[in-house]
């Protein structure tokens, strides 16, 4: 392959709807290889913003606004980081001929659990637990009675666990249809699931192209309300276990298609494996392959957007402890203790501009001899890093007609163009 340079006329574009702290760290690898990185958010200065040469904040679920900046920018890749974009654009994108990754169709399936849960059940024939989707707080009951408590209700349409909660009686049935509800997302219509009483669950990263399929190391992982807190790699688990996790994961991407890294989410049970979501892209809980590989979910990404090798080596176990706001602030800080800083841990600051209750805002990594000893260390050592009271002062527009003029700004300047007058 060909590698250019980039802010030249023959440059590799690629294009980040969504601008985060995974998003960041594509952007970082992207960069490594000479590629041209826009950022795309719905707000300014995020994370990949920060390390990209262009940036730029539309309403990504605007099926204009996100059009009309694809024709302008014409990326090579387009990589949608986050659930809440517009569809439509990306299949209209796709039709003119541009490259959506995985594919259009692919993200239309996993950004929505509805079709991700009937394609890999109805489809496919895995193994899922049972399920029911509901439009109605009356629905909700009636799905809950038959598949009985606890069962976890989510909406159809969130990210890293907004929304989510877990019913242990029919007294909970109403908060948990206000949780559900007040998720970013679409919480129009929710799925009811059976409560698998399973032994542990795992991501196991899943990157291929139309060449090769590559498994990563199987991540374990716990969460809170929904979202991670820690991960660590390797998992135990039978062999016999982990056979089933990637045919599992296999089957779901080879039928989703398309060249990208997917975080495909399995709940174990002694050797069953019941598959639970996937997200075609880099996975949070992921982040700890930042440790423990020769490429990192991220690098992997890259290499199978770009049709590359796939190939990588396990360098060490390891986990990953996620560092969240416990206060809101427009001038957030991570106050982070020097013994933090030691020669078996790092730790990832996500620059996001505002802080709020639980937002994720960095991630500490350890590694360690075995993964039990690497987890012990992520959660002694995450007590390094807290944060400082800072002003309550709202930055964001409360007006939506100053949302929708931010929208439109021209892009705003990257680093590399305030430093070098790019």
């Amino acid at each position: 392959m060909q590698f250019s340079a980039p802010l030249k006329s023959d440059a590799i574009k690629i294009m980040l709807l969504g601008s985060g702290e995974l998003g960041k760290e594509v952007a970082i690898e992207a960069q490594r290889l000479g590629l041209e990185v826009i950022a795309v958010d719905r707000y300014p200065n995020a994370p990949a913003h920060q390390v990209a040469h262009e940036a730029h904040v539309i309403n990504m679920q605007d099926k204009a606004q996100v059009l009309d900046l694809i024709r302008r920018v014409r990326p090579d890749y387009i990589l949608p980081e986050i659930e809440a974009i517009s569809i439509d654009a990306l299949f209209e994108a796709e039709k003119e001929g541009f490259t959506v990754i995985p594919n259009a169709e692919a993200v239309n399936k996993t950004m929505n659990r509805k079709n991700i849960r009937r394609f890999a059940a109805e489809e496919l024939g895995l193994k899922t637990s049972a399920y029911r989707f509901v439009s109605t707080l009356e629905e909700l009951e009636k799905a809950a009675e038959e598949l009985g408590f606890p069962c976890v209700i989510k909406p159809v349409m969130s990210s890293s666990g907004h929304g989510q909660s877990i019913a242990h009686s029919a007294t909970d049935i109403q908060k948990s249809w206000e949780i559900a509800k007040e998720a970013r997302g679409d919480a129009s219509e929710l799925i009811v699931e059976e409560f698998v009483r399973f032994d542990y669950e795992i991501t196991l990263l899943t990157a291929r192209t139309e060449n090769e399929t590559v498994f990563c190391e199987p991540i374990g992982h716990e969460q809170k309300d929904g979202d991670y807190i820690f991960s660590w790699q390797p998992m135990p688990m039978s062999p016999t276990a982990l056979q089933k996790a990637k045919e599992i994961a296999k089957a779901v991407t080879d039928g989703l298609g398309g060249r990208g890294i997917f975080g495909v989410e399995l709940f174990v049970k002694g050797d069953e494996v019941y598959f639970s979501e996937v997200s075609p892209r880099p996975h949070d809980t992921g982040m700890v392959t930042l440790i423990t590989q020769s490429q990192s979910e991220f690098a992997l990404h890259l290499r199978a957007v770009l049709g590359l090798p796939l190939g990588f080596a396990f360098f060490t176990p390891g986990a990953s402890a996620a560092f969240k706001a416990t206060q809101e602030s427009v001038t957030p800080h991570v106050d982070v203790d020097p013994q933090a800083f030691g020669p078996d841990t790092f730790v990832r600051i996500f620059g996001k501009p505002e802080s709020h209750k639980g937002r994720r805002m960095a991630v500490l990594l350890t590694m360690a001899a075995s993964e039990k000893e690497a987890l012990q260390k992520a959660k002694e050592r995450i007590s390094l890093l807290r944060d400082t009271p800072q002003t309550t002062e709202k930055s964001v527009p409360e007006n939506p007609s100053e949302q929708d003029d931010r929208a439109k700004t021209p892009p705003q300047k990257s680093f590399f163009q305030r430093i070098f007058g790019a």
